[in-house]
Protein backbone atom coordinates (compact mmCIF):
# COMPACT_ATOMS: atom_id res chain seq x y z
CA UNK A 1 0.00 0.00 0.00
CA UNK A 2 3.08 2.30 1.09
CA UNK A 3 4.12 2.08 -2.65
CA UNK A 4 0.95 2.34 -4.05
CA UNK A 5 0.41 5.28 -2.35
CA UNK A 6 3.77 6.87 -3.14
CA UNK A 7 3.62 5.75 -6.71
CA UNK A 8 0.35 8.04 -6.92
CA UNK A 9 2.16 11.48 -5.25
CA UNK A 10 5.22 10.52 -7.91
CA UNK A 11 2.41 10.60 -10.91
CA UNK A 12 1.07 14.02 -9.84
CA UNK A 13 4.57 15.12 -9.26
CA UNK A 14 5.40 14.44 -12.78
CA UNK A 15 2.47 15.77 -14.22
CA UNK A 16 2.94 19.57 -11.75
CA UNK A 17 -0.18 18.49 -10.44
CA UNK A 18 -0.90 20.58 -7.06
CA UNK A 19 0.09 18.70 -4.11
CA UNK A 20 -1.79 19.67 -1.12
CA UNK A 21 -4.57 16.92 -1.94
CA UNK A 22 -2.47 14.17 -2.33
CA UNK A 23 -0.20 14.97 1.07
CA UNK A 24 -3.47 15.43 2.82
CA UNK A 25 -5.02 12.66 1.72
CA UNK A 26 -1.46 10.66 3.33
CA UNK A 27 -1.72 12.36 6.79
CA UNK A 28 -5.34 11.03 6.94
CA UNK A 29 -4.31 7.59 5.75
CA UNK A 30 -1.26 7.80 8.32
CA UNK A 31 -3.82 8.80 11.09
CA UNK A 32 -6.26 6.11 10.75
CA UNK A 33 -3.50 3.39 10.46
CA UNK A 34 -1.61 4.75 13.87
CA UNK A 35 -4.52 3.16 16.38
CA UNK A 36 -4.63 0.40 14.58
CA UNK A 37 -0.29 -0.35 14.19
CA UNK A 38 -0.54 1.16 18.24
CA UNK A 39 -2.82 -2.37 18.89
CA UNK A 40 -0.94 -4.64 17.40
CA UNK A 41 -3.27 -5.14 14.85
CA UNK A 42 -1.44 -4.48 12.10
CA UNK A 43 2.64 -5.02 11.53
CA UNK A 44 3.58 -1.19 10.96
CA UNK A 45 1.71 1.69 9.66
CA UNK A 46 1.85 1.01 6.01
CA UNK A 47 1.46 4.46 5.12
CA UNK A 48 5.14 5.75 5.64
CA UNK A 49 6.17 8.57 2.56
CA UNK A 50 9.30 10.73 3.41
CA UNK A 51 8.37 14.24 3.49
CA UNK A 52 4.59 13.38 2.94
CA UNK A 53 3.71 15.41 6.30
CA UNK A 54 5.20 18.60 5.34
CA UNK A 55 3.07 20.65 3.21
CA UNK A 56 4.39 23.67 1.51
CA UNK A 57 1.48 26.07 0.32
CA UNK A 58 2.27 28.83 -1.75
CA UNK A 59 1.90 32.48 -0.37
CA UNK A 60 -1.66 34.20 -0.78
CA UNK A 61 -0.93 37.22 -2.35
CA UNK A 62 -1.74 39.99 0.04
CA UNK A 63 -3.30 43.48 -0.94
CA UNK A 64 -1.65 47.10 -0.56
CA UNK A 65 -4.01 49.62 1.47
CA UNK A 66 -4.13 51.71 -1.78
CA UNK A 67 -5.38 48.42 -3.43
CA UNK A 68 -8.27 47.76 -0.51
CA UNK A 69 -9.20 51.41 -1.28
CA UNK A 70 -9.42 51.54 -5.18
CA UNK A 71 -11.08 47.71 -4.76
CA UNK A 72 -13.82 48.77 -2.46
CA UNK A 73 -14.18 51.84 -4.26
CA UNK A 74 -15.07 49.76 -7.41
CA UNK A 75 -17.38 48.26 -5.22
CA UNK A 76 -19.16 51.50 -3.85
CA UNK A 77 -22.76 52.46 -3.13
CA UNK A 78 -23.66 50.31 -0.09
CA UNK A 79 -20.95 47.67 -0.17
CA UNK A 80 -17.98 49.65 0.26
CA UNK A 81 -17.72 50.11 3.94
CA UNK A 82 -18.72 46.20 4.23
CA UNK A 83 -15.48 45.87 1.95
CA UNK A 84 -13.50 47.89 4.35
CA UNK A 85 -14.43 46.28 7.54
CA UNK A 86 -14.15 42.69 6.11
CA UNK A 87 -10.24 43.10 4.83
CA UNK A 88 -8.88 45.79 7.97
CA UNK A 89 -11.29 43.53 10.77
CA UNK A 90 -10.23 40.26 9.10
CA UNK A 91 -13.61 38.84 9.05
CA UNK A 92 -15.27 35.72 8.03
CA UNK A 93 -17.98 35.98 5.60
CA UNK A 94 -20.57 34.19 7.91
CA UNK A 95 -19.51 36.88 10.57
CA UNK A 96 -19.75 39.59 8.76
CA UNK A 97 -23.39 38.68 7.19
CA UNK A 98 -24.62 37.87 11.07
CA UNK A 99 -23.48 41.40 12.23
CA UNK A 100 -26.62 43.69 13.51
CA UNK A 101 -26.43 47.26 14.72
CA UNK A 102 -25.68 46.47 18.23
CA UNK A 103 -22.89 44.21 17.50
CA UNK A 104 -20.88 47.87 16.49
CA UNK A 105 -19.95 50.14 18.75
CA UNK A 106 -19.10 52.99 17.11
CA UNK A 107 -17.80 55.14 20.06
CA UNK A 108 -15.26 52.72 21.30
CA UNK A 109 -14.69 51.29 17.18
CA UNK A 110 -15.03 47.98 18.14
CA UNK A 111 -17.01 44.66 16.06
CA UNK A 112 -18.63 41.97 18.38
CA UNK A 113 -18.62 38.80 16.60
CA UNK A 114 -20.74 36.24 17.69
CA UNK A 115 -21.57 33.57 15.11
CA UNK A 116 -21.73 33.09 11.39
CA UNK A 117 -25.25 34.02 9.47
CA UNK A 118 -25.52 30.16 7.23
CA UNK A 119 -27.36 29.99 4.06
CA UNK A 120 -29.79 27.08 4.24
CA UNK A 121 -30.44 24.87 1.46
CA UNK A 122 -33.64 25.90 -0.36
CA UNK A 123 -33.02 29.52 0.41
CA UNK A 124 -33.11 31.30 3.89
CA UNK A 125 -30.54 32.30 6.71
CA UNK A 126 -30.00 30.87 10.17
CA UNK A 127 -27.49 32.00 13.01
CA UNK A 128 -25.33 29.43 13.99
CA UNK A 129 -22.57 28.91 17.34
CA UNK A 130 -19.26 29.71 15.86
CA UNK A 131 -16.50 26.46 14.61
CA UNK A 132 -14.66 27.22 17.75
CA UNK A 133 -13.85 29.59 20.01
CA UNK A 134 -12.04 31.78 18.24
CA UNK A 135 -15.59 32.47 16.19
CA UNK A 136 -16.15 34.82 19.37
CA UNK A 137 -14.59 37.66 19.22
CA UNK A 138 -14.30 41.47 19.51
CA UNK A 139 -12.40 43.41 16.48
CA UNK A 140 -11.04 46.67 16.81
CA UNK A 141 -12.33 48.90 13.88
CA UNK A 142 -9.60 50.99 12.33
CA UNK A 143 -9.86 54.81 13.04
CA UNK A 144 -9.07 55.12 9.16
CA UNK A 145 -12.68 53.84 8.12
CA UNK A 146 -14.94 54.36 11.29
CA UNK A 147 -16.92 56.84 9.62
CA UNK A 148 -17.51 54.82 6.88
CA UNK A 149 -19.07 52.02 8.91
CA UNK A 150 -20.81 54.74 10.94
CA UNK A 151 -22.58 56.11 7.55
CA UNK A 152 -23.29 52.18 6.47
CA UNK A 153 -24.87 51.52 9.45
CA UNK A 154 -27.35 55.00 8.83
CA UNK A 155 -28.09 54.54 5.61
CA UNK A 156 -28.00 50.69 4.62
CA UNK A 157 -28.12 48.54 7.80
CA UNK A 158 -31.89 47.01 8.41
CA UNK A 159 -33.61 48.99 11.24
CA UNK A 160 -33.82 48.31 15.26
CA UNK A 161 -30.57 47.33 17.08
CA UNK A 162 -31.38 43.37 15.43
CA UNK A 163 -31.22 44.82 12.28
CA UNK A 164 -28.31 42.99 10.08
CA UNK A 165 -25.75 45.59 9.00
CA UNK A 166 -24.93 42.96 5.31
CA UNK A 167 -28.18 43.42 3.25
CA UNK A 168 -29.25 43.52 -0.02
CA UNK A 169 -31.02 46.98 -1.58
CA UNK A 170 -34.42 45.29 0.16
CA UNK A 171 -33.13 44.87 2.99
CA UNK A 172 -32.61 40.86 3.06
CA UNK A 173 -29.96 38.99 4.51
CA UNK A 174 -27.08 39.17 1.74
CA UNK A 175 -26.22 36.06 0.01
CA UNK A 176 -22.78 35.04 -1.30
CA UNK A 177 -24.16 34.26 -4.89
CA UNK A 178 -25.47 36.90 -5.24
CA UNK A 179 -22.84 39.19 -4.31
CA UNK A 180 -20.35 37.52 -6.01
CA UNK A 181 -22.24 37.50 -9.31
CA UNK A 182 -24.10 41.21 -9.36
CA UNK A 183 -21.36 42.99 -7.17
CA UNK A 184 -17.74 41.72 -6.78
CA UNK A 185 -16.93 39.97 -9.75
CA UNK A 186 -17.85 43.40 -12.30
CA UNK A 187 -15.43 45.54 -9.40
CA UNK A 188 -12.28 43.29 -9.92
CA UNK A 189 -9.66 44.10 -13.00
CA UNK A 190 -10.16 42.77 -16.00
CA UNK A 191 -9.13 39.22 -16.22
CA UNK A 192 -8.60 38.48 -12.70
CA UNK A 193 -10.85 36.20 -10.67
CA UNK A 194 -11.10 36.79 -6.58
CA UNK A 195 -13.20 35.25 -4.03
CA UNK A 196 -15.39 37.29 -1.92
CA UNK A 197 -13.01 39.09 0.36
CA UNK A 198 -14.46 37.50 3.35
CA UNK A 199 -13.24 33.75 2.97
CA UNK A 200 -14.87 31.27 4.65
CA UNK A 201 -18.15 30.94 7.25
Amino acid sequence: MNRLIAAVVRRRRARGAAQRRPLKACRLLKAIFNPAADDGLIRSNPCRIKGAGQERSPERPVLTVREVYVLADAVGGRYRALVLLVVFGSLRRGGRAALRRSDINIQVRTVQIFGPLSEQRGGGSAFGPPKSNAGRRVVAIPGVIIADIASHVVDCAAPRDDGLVSTSPEGAPLRRSNFSRRVWRPALPRGRAADDPSPGS
